[in-house]
């Protein structure tokens, strides 16, 4: 099965990975809804902008949060199961002040939708993602299409910004292991200031994975302030001249080291990295990783977060609607270790969506969302699924039976 899988594979070269059957061996017990709930893992970082007064310091701790909202991915090399059209999924964490709903509201293009709110009224962070899936050969790129809005109520600010790409190396032959790269733009559409984040590629030498460097710029385009570190460690901000000066004095030591190693055709060899970030003097930490549980690496490398995104706790059953992600028989198989169970569950679920999509084109019915609506973002212009509550008034009447 899985030969035949991967034969697949090279048959479809360059096409989205989101219309090829994935072998379940690829996955993890996890839907695409709750990976995207990993976001708020680090909400702390949101609450701590009601009490900061300087616009400045405020783009800091947005840009710490942009950054760890994709940390939980380090190692993380499970697929997370694709949504069935209509799957929901919530949480409410009034720990960290915050609850979130989401729902996938297309299937073809693969659409998920995401609301989150502040419990006590201090920021809305909603947004949609299409995860553009792409197979090269010895490796598979995910590009995140899709605009991410977090609007600071108390301050009347809304930013605006879209992830990093992804890259699952090794997908074929050797050990998987995953890079982010690519340029992320935070805009604050109140001020007109911006923080330019480059995730920079491995390199030759892997000498730059999971390096962030970047910088806060005014309307007028003057730097304010240097953001750097690594998304699976920390991130640190620093005046741009003190910066330079410590750039330029690391060079110096850089031009003079060699490695050497054997070259493997058939794989792309994981750098050995040192996970310390050289901290320039004068620096302010903005935002440090916590430590995964010691049995992690046997968990899919979930983080503390992640490993609770199934609990379902005494009376939750009861109020939950049946569209929720929890509720998922092909997940709940994998998460009991039951594959074989979960592979069947999983190609039912399959075809009891092909054959309801098949259904409504007999009777010429579109598909209709249930909390979410296409509209334009206010802040970009561009198209945007938004919003349009009620979800938590528990009113779960002629919800869809996918599962």
């Amino acid at each position: 099965y899985l030969l035949s899988s991967i034969f697949s594979f090279y048959l479809n070269v360059k096409q989205e990975l989101s219309k090829i059957t994935m072998p379940i061996a690829f996955n993890e017990p996890l839907s695409f809804l709750q990976r995207i709930t990993e976001y708020m893992e680090h909400t702390y970082l949101i609450n701590r902008t009601s009490s900061m007064s300087d616009s400045i310091e405020r783009m800091r701790a947005v840009a710490a949060f942009a950054v760890s909202a994709v940390a939980s991915q380090w190692d993380r090399t499970g697929k997370p199961f694709n949504p069935l059209l209509g799957e929901t999924y919530e949480l409410i964490r009034e720990d960290q002040d915050f609850r979130i709903v989401s729902e996938q509201v297309s299937h073809h293009p693969p659409v998920s939708a995401f609301h989150a709110e502040s419990l006590a009224g201090d920021f809305v962070f909603h947004g949609s993602i299409y995860p553009k899936l792409k197979f090269w050969g010895k490796s598979v790129e995910a590009e995140p299409k899709g605009t991410i809005t977090l609007e600071l109520l108390k301050h009347r600010e809304a930013y605006t910004w879209s992830n990093p790409n992804c890259c699952v190396h090794n997908v074929i032959l050797g050990k998987l292991w995953i890079e982010q790269y690519g340029t992320v733009e935070i805009v604050n559409h109140s001020t007109g200031d911006k923080c330019v984040l480059n995730f920079k590629p491995c390199g030759m030498f892997g000498k730059e994975l999971h390096k962030v460097e970047g910088y806060i710029q005014d309307k007028s385009k003057k730097k304010l302030a240097v953001i750097y570190g690594k998304w699976t460690e920390c991130m640190w901000s620093v005046d741009p001249q003190a910066y330079e000066v410590h750039k330029k004095s690391e060079k110096k030591g850089d031009n003079k080291k060699q490695k050497n190693g054997a070259e493997n055709d058939d794989a792309d060899d994981m750098p050995e990295v040192q996970e310390t970030v050289s901290v320039v003097p004068g620096s302010t930490l903005l935002w440090r990783i916590d430590s995964r549980p010691a049995h992690s690496s046997v968990m899919y490398n979930f983080t503390n977060f992640a490993m609770c995104l199934n609990e379902l706790e005494p009376g939750m059953e009861a109020i939950l609607p049946h569209t929720d992600c929890r509720f998922r028989p092909d997940i709940r198989a994998m998460e009991n270790s039951n594959m074989d169970e979960a592979s069947k569950e999983k190609e039912r679920l399959e075809e009891k969506q092909r054959a309801a999509r098949k259904e409504r084109a007999k009777r010429d019915e579109e598909w209709s969302t249930r909390w979410f609506q296409m509209g334009t973002n206010p802040y970009t212009g561009s198209q945007d699924w938004i919003y349009t509550g009620g979800y938590f008034n528990r009113n779960y009447q002629d919800l869809p039976d996918i599962y």
